[in-house]
């Protein structure tokens, strides 16, 4: 007998078909990936699990019962809890108030007693987490651990997480990883949805692939490959192959001497950080998360303070030098130096969740309040042609942004910089949470910006892609440039050792 299990489930919004008709099952101490494109119908199945909504047709059962689950309570009753992609969490309550936050038992609130069952569970799974800090002090795997130790409070004995990696650095990874295998060996069951195949492959026991909101099948993680997986995604095979052109007509963009920044807590971003960005050319920047990555960008796009050093922006046409550092962040921009960071959280930085696509698209426009003609043709045009390009999975350009799955969010905020048509174009983090057959579009668009001449500044997380896709590798530690590297030509292993030294080797240009 299973422990969940879902039979014939069926879901619509509108016109759109989330889930078609979907079965699957999960055993007590099992770790499932559900696995799928963006906006396959992976959060929208498990939502029905978790109680936000209810199904048009189909069961589940519990246990071999089958139960009505009409909201989070209900989902809580039967054991399900649900960590979410965005999370759910009051910013200036602690750890244990919002572990506590509408838990209702028998018992008068003791807050001290709450926050020792809160350490009991933390260190019976091996999680760190302060019961008193406040969420507006935590970093995201922090605000994780507190979501996650939440629904255990509550006793949940079936656990999903929804792209509980997304944001992570690969040591954050490692941690929850661990901390999931303690979960199963205690007879927890995990359902984990997930895009990245290498972790699918380490963490879970088996995985289910859904495709276009239909159940396709599932595997033994051992008895499968990435590339298997891959096809069952997509439907189709697909060459997972960058193709980096030749850099042609190189032209000195943009050139960065001696720059040093300051951050909100008075330390320093970046220390003497000196490059050139050229024009049909993809600048690779690496480094352990917080080398300095994020300082870097937000002090070109004019969203830093400056302690030293210079940023001059050769014009294309006139080839006149432009001081950057005089500037305020909407001139650089208008300059056509654009900056596409995509952030952890997605809709709290950079779109508006309430708009729809072409009003999210128009975002830059609206300076001074929105005028009362307004020219929407064109920018419904640029949305559609973004929906094309990166297979944003919507009913209509004019759906909230917020009503789309997350993978599809930040196709539109990608590629509303990218429609831009930038001189140079700063992509942060442009395939975080997204599936691998989107990410590789989104590789194809940025070498396309590339050979229109625009300087392309890659910042990424996964190495083997940035040695791939760049020309030049400029890598950072602690702030500090410790290497400008032939991207074509220099090991992973060279450009590992280059991200944890901390002096500076000869830097080749």
């Amino acid at each position: 007998m299973h422990q969940l299990e879902l039979k014939n489930i069926t879901k619509t919004f509108g016109s759109v078909v989330a889930n078609n008709n979907v079965s699957l099952t999960l055993d007590q101490g099992e770790i499932l990936s559900l696995l799928g494109e963006n906006g396959c119908g992976k959060t929208t199945l498990m939502n029905m699990i978790a109680g936000i909504y209810y199904p048009d047709s189909g069961s589940i059962l519990i246990n071999g019962e089958e139960v009505s689950i009409h909201s989070p309570i209900d989902a809580f009753k039967y054991g399900i809890g649900m960590i979410h992609q965005h999370f759910k969490l009051v910013d200036v309550f602690s750890a244990t108030e919002n572990i506590v936050l509408g838990y209702k038992d028998q018992e008068k609130f003791n807050i001290k007693k709450a926050a020792a069952k809160v350490k009991e569970i933390a260190d019976k799974y091996g999680f760190i987490i302060d019961p008193r800090k406040k969420i507006y002090d935590m970093s995201v795997s922090e605000k994780q651990t507190v979501e996650i130790v939440k629904v255990l409070y509550r006793g949940a004995n079936i656990l999903i997480l929804d792209e509980p990696t997304a944001v992570l650095t690969p040591q954050e990874t490692k941690k929850l990883f661990d901390v999931l295998r303690k979960m199963k060996e205690d007879g927890k069951s995990i359902i984990i949805i997930t895009h990245k195949l290498n972790e699918v492959m380490e963490i879970s026991d088996r995985v289910a692939v859904l495709r276009k909101g239909e159940y396709i099948g599932s595997v033994n993680s051992k008895e499968t490959t990435e590339s298997q997986l891959t096809e069952m995604m997509v439907g189709k095979k697909i060459e997972l192959n960058i193709e980096r052109t030749e850099p042609k007509g190189c032209v000195d963009r943009l050139i960065v001497n001696n720059l040093t920044t300051i951050k909100e807590d008075g330390l320093l971003g970046v220390d003497h950080v000196s490059f050139t960005a050229r024009s049909g050319e993809i600048l690779g920047i690496a480094g352990i998360a917080g080398s300095g990555q994020k300082e870097l960008l937000e002090a070109i796009a004019g969203l830093a303070k400056i302690k030293e050093g210079s940023l001059d922006y050769i014009e294309p046409h006139s080839g006149e030098w432009v001081d950057l550092c005089s500037k305020n962040p909407r001139q650089i921009r208008d300059l056509g130096v654009r900056l596409a960071f995509v952030p952890e959280d997605r809709l709290g930085m950079g779109l508006v969740g309430n708009m729809d696509l072409v009003d999210n698209v128009m975002l830059r426009s609206y300076e001074k309040g929105r005028p009362v003609i307004l020219d929407r043709k064109t920018p419904g045009k640029l949305t559609d042609q973004i929906v094309k390009d990166l297979e944003v999975v919507t009913d209509s350009v004019h759906t909230p942004v917020r009503r789309l799955s997350g993978g599809n969010v930040q196709k539109v905020l990608v590629g509303r910089e990218i429609a831009s048509v930038p001189k140079v174009l700063m992509a942060a983090y442009p395939v975080r949470g997204l599936d691998i057959n989107s990410s590789y579009l989104i590789y194809n668009l940025l070498n396309k910006e590339k050979e229109t001449g625009s300087a392309v500044i890659f910042v990424g997380e996964d190495l083997d892609v940035l040695l791939a896709l760049s020309d030049r590798l400029l890598v950072l530690n602690g702030g500090k440039v410790t290497g400008i590297v032939d991207a074509r030509t220099v090991t992973k292993e060279e450009v590992g050792l280059l991200m944890t030294k901390t002096v500076e080797s000869t830097v080749e240009e």
